[in-house]
């Protein structure tokens, strides 16, 4: 467990749309189910969710078997991996573990799905999400605003960074030229970067070329504690998390360096991923209740958690790069899992770290810590579907 000493509770212009537009939750799911706060998720029997309930506990039979070879239990791996660490993170994990829902109900479970542990890249959809919160409360007025517009502590002052929007970042093309917390976007260096090092090139124009770059999301999550003035992990809680019933084990760590000044008041930054340690910790039901919030268009209940405007914005693929949206990814052309529909996206991290949202089947994957492609997962549940 991480050392409670340095854990951190957790406390428009639209781009031109190729993905089928989202049917509204009250015309395809006016009755929908919405598990309570705590354990008491209702389950549903395969069969009763239109399953061959047989080819269903073989694809979880399946999914069993994968436990990641990426990441080893103990993290001993980390640095070699990712390059030296600014955070803390965990002496051990849970071995691979998931949850299917269909119709909001759970059809399948396994492995220690309750258990709190480093996601990874998954904490960027979240991230996403908070945006898209900022932007349908008015904090931010305009996906395409520059962030200099809002944020004026020099990370933008720059010809470089200056014309660096919202959705620059939240697409991964910002090209934000600069150092955050002791690591610089160029990712040059193998101490600083491990495996990933990556060699000089020159910067492109804002907007203009793709890299999925940790820093970079960094400077995204600083931005945006700008924006809110508080903490992100309290912000998370508030408007994210706690409306959808989350458990409490989860956290938002940040790094012990990670403090920027707000407003007179010392207030930790977190992170995009774990990359470097800390990051976002927390278990794969929560992340199910997250999933499931996506697949219905933002609402929980009768609270509109975030707007469907901004659900399908997120999921919509830009100009630049691959099958990308706002730190979602997608599987509209280039086809990352080829057995599932091209409407389907995820929040992916190290590890493997799964979350899949199908809003054509109704269904949400959470699968943690497994080998390779959750495409191999994907086209059993949906080869158990019953036609």
């Amino acid at each position: 467990m991480l050392p409670k000493s340095i854990l951190l509770l957790v406390l428009p212009a639209f781009v031109a749309c190729t993905r089928p537009a989202p049917t509204s939750i009250s015309t395809a799911h006016p009755g929908a189910y919405f598990p309570p706060s705590g354990d008491a998720w209702q389950r549903q029997a395969p069969a009763v969710a239109g399953f061959d309930s047989v080819r269903l506990a073989d694809a979880v039979a399946f999914a069993k078997t994968q436990e990641t070879t990426q990441m080893a239990p103990d993290f001993s791996t980390q640095e070699e991996i990712f390059g030296k660490l600014l955070g803390p993170i965990p002496s051990s994990r849970a071995a691979t573990n998931g949850i299917i829902l269909r119709h909001g109900y759970i059809v399948a479970e396994w492995g220690d799905t309750k258990r709190a542990d480093p996601t990874y890249s998954v904490a960027k959809s979240f991230l996403s999400t908070i945006l898209g919160i900022s932007i349908d409360r008015g904090r931010i007025k305009n996906i395409h605003d520059p962030v200099a517009t809002y944020v004026q502590d020099g990370g933008y002052e720059s010809a470089q960074n200056r014309p660096i929007t919202w959705e620059y970042h939240a697409r991964q093309t910002s090209e934000w030229e600069g150092e955050l917390w002791g690591k610089n976007a160029n990712f040059i260096g193998h101490e600083a970067f491990g495996r990933g090092e990556r060699k000089p090139r020159a910067l492109q124009a804002p907007g203009s070329y793709y890299e999925y770059n940790d820093v970079r999301i960094n400077r995204l999550a600083l931005s945006l504690l700008r924006v809110w003035e508080r903490p992100l992990p309290e912000v998370l809680k508030k408007e994210v998390l706690d409306p959808i019933g989350a458990s409490t084990s989860w956290q938002w760590v940040s790094y012990p360096n990670a403090i920027a000044t707000v407003r007179g008041k010392m207030m930790p930054s977190v992170s995009g991923g774990t990359r470097w340690g800390g990051g976002l910790v927390i278990n794969a039901r929560d992340e199910a209740r997250f999933g499931y919030l996506m697949l219905r268009q933002g609402r929980w209940g009768r609270r509109q958690v975030v707007s469907p405007a901004w659900i399908q914005q997120a999921t919509t693929p830009g100009p630049v790069g691959p099958d990308y949206g706002y730190l979602w990814w997608l599987n509209t052309t280039r086809k990352a899992w080829p057995d599932a529909p091209a409407t389907s996206y995820a929040a992916l991290g190290a590890g493997q770290n799964t979350i899949w949202v199908d809003p054509e089947h109704d269904l949400v994957i959470v699968w943690r810590w497994h080998n390779g492609s959750p495409n191999e997962l994907i086209k059993r549940v949906l080869g158990a579907l019953k036609a």
